[in-house]
């Protein structure tokens, strides 16, 4: 069963978010339920986290993730959890979008993600 979304134009890729987005570089958990013939069982990756916004954000890892599936993101000691909203392979690796419920947005006070890049700061500064 494949679980990737078909390859994507980033020229063209329409941006789905409504916020905005800090991009960072660190190295994260993910856990995940794991659906098989069996059962689901939980699972555990180390993951890249590549962007982060109040609703969500983008992790790399190196197997996909199924759409929908239950998902954390742990950032040191803070957990965000929320589903997968996309799956797509990218050159080295799977590109995963976590949506956070409700109730678990990311906010800097909680958690500042190493080598954070605002990219509305940063738009501001080269203008």
């Amino acid at each position: 069963m494949d679980f990737s979304s078909p390859p994507v134009d980033n020229i063209t890729m329409k941006e789905m978010r409504l916020q905005g987005r800090c991009l960072c570089a660190q190295m994260v958990q993910v856990s995940f339920a794991d659906s098989t013939e069996i059962g689901a069982t939980l699972r555990t990756v180390e993951a890249v986290l590549e962007d982060i916004s109040e609703l969500g954000g983008c992790v790399q890892v190196e197997e996909p993730i199924p759409l929908g599936a239950p998902m954390t993101l742990a950032i040191g000691e803070s957990e965000f959890m929320g589903h997968v909203c996309y799956c797509v392979f990218r050159d080295y690796g799977y590109f995963v979008g976590i949506r956070f419920l409700d109730d678990r947005i990311w906010t800097r006070e909680q958690v500042v993600p190493q080598h954070l890049i605002d990219l509305k700061t940063l738009a501001r500064l080269a203008s």
